[in-house]
């Protein structure tokens, strides 16, 4: 049958990588993952393919062996449009961390992840005011509509917005008017395809959802790392100090909330990011300040901040200032101030106090994380 298969062959090629992923290129992929579809995979006569009995054969593959014997047909073998990161029965093996799903000369692999995988928080779940309702969007799709009075945890995404704050606003707001719901992850370093809310936890882990719902929408999210040595780069101390014309215990507390916004903050190479928008500063009486308040008590941990940030090579972050009073007017301490990582290599930003009211100390350290 080899001649006349090899004579024909030519007019009934075999599927091509693409025509049998259960996933697109591009798509993310963890070891365990089913790639291929066999319901995709077409039949033809044996007379076409008879070498593929031979993969049958020397892989032990009675059951197609026999089918093929019976019926007449067979079907493309994985392994021949397929490299050793899926099995041959099509699931992802042999890498750790999110891979990514890839054509390569012809065939189909998964490429493992290199030493950091990050993207950035994409505005991706809507809701929509209607007349009817709350309209659910993803993307470009419409998932559904919800009427008013079944607006709960069970029926809109919750991870951002809470059901009473979002029913607020749909009181007031106006017909067509929408809110953003959830978020997705897209453009990424490595070039991989938007990931979905959905996909998030069972790809990245857990942790990255809960850092998504600290920072802004358009902040870095790392979401893979491989082993990593740290490395401290730069620090910075201060004391929040006595201040008779305001108020000292709303001071300690701000400077508490700096600390918070910013300790944990991850910032890939050549990214830039903020401090958590989750946290809140008290309005300490100013007038000499814009609105007759200001967020003082940000200024000592600001100063922290900035002397680890210049020590790192990071030069002064924006929305701050050189001398005493470190915040500039205008910026919120947490979301408005940023740093821009200029290295090759992520850093983690870290904060704590010691002590507490006007001595409490607060204390900056920016770490390196370099693959081993």
């Amino acid at each position: 049958m080899y001649p006349f298969g090899n004579a024909i062959g030519n007019y009934y090629p075999p599927q091509g990588p693409t025509e049998i992923t259960a996933f697109n290129p591009g798509d993310s992929i963890v070891a365990g993952t089913a790639v291929t579809d066999d319901s995709k995979i077409r039949k033809v006569p044996i007379l076409y393919h008879p070498e593929y009995l031979m993969d049958y054969i020397s892989d032990m593959r009675i059951y197609d062996l026999m089918d093929a014997l019976i019926t007449g047909t067979v079907k493309t073998p994985t392994e021949r449009i397929t490299t050793d990161s899926i099995s041959k029965e099509g699931v992802a093996q042999g890498f750790s961390g999110p891979g990514i799903l890839a054509v390569v000369n012809n065939t189909l692999t998964v490429t493992p992840p290199g030493n950091f995988v990050y993207g950035f928080k994409t505005p991706y779940t809507f809701g929509v005011k209607t007349k009817d309702g709350l309209q659910i969007v993803e993307g470009k799709n419409v998932i559904k509509v919800v009427p008013y009075d079944q607006i709960s945890n069970s029926t809109v995404p919750h991870n951002y917005v809470t059901v009473s704050n979002l029913k607020d606003w749909y009181k007031s707001a106006s017909t067509g008017d929408r809110m953003t719901l959830d978020y997705a992850i897209a453009n990424f370093n490595d070039g991989r395809n938007l990931v979905t809310p959905e996909e998030i936890k069972s790809l990245f882990g857990g942790n990255v959802i809960t850092y998504m719902e600290n920072w802004p929408s358009g902040r870095p999210i790392l979401v893979y790392a491989a082993t990593v040595t740290q490395k401290v780069i730069g620090t910075g101390d201060d004391t929040v100090g006595y201040y008779a014309e305001y108020n000292n215990q709303e001071r300690a507390y701000n400077s508490g909330e700096f600390v918070q916004a910013w300790n944990g903050t991850i910032i890939p190479p050549h990214a830039t990011s903020s401090g958590k928008e989750t946290v809140g500063f008290e309005r300490v009486a100013d007038p000499k300040a814009p609105g007759g308040w200001a967020s003082h008590g940000a200024c000592p941990p600001a100063r922290a901040l900035r002397s680890a940030s210049e020590e790192a090579g990071f030069g002064l972050p924006h929305g701050l200032q050189g001398g005493e009073f470190a915040m500039m007017m205008g910026y919120n301490p947490a979301t408005g101030v940023t740093i821009t990582n200029t290295k090759n290599y992520p850093i983690e930003i870290l904060m704590w106090t010691t002590g507490s009211g006007t001595s409490m100390g607060v204390h900056a350290k920016i770490i390196e994380l370099i693959p081993q």
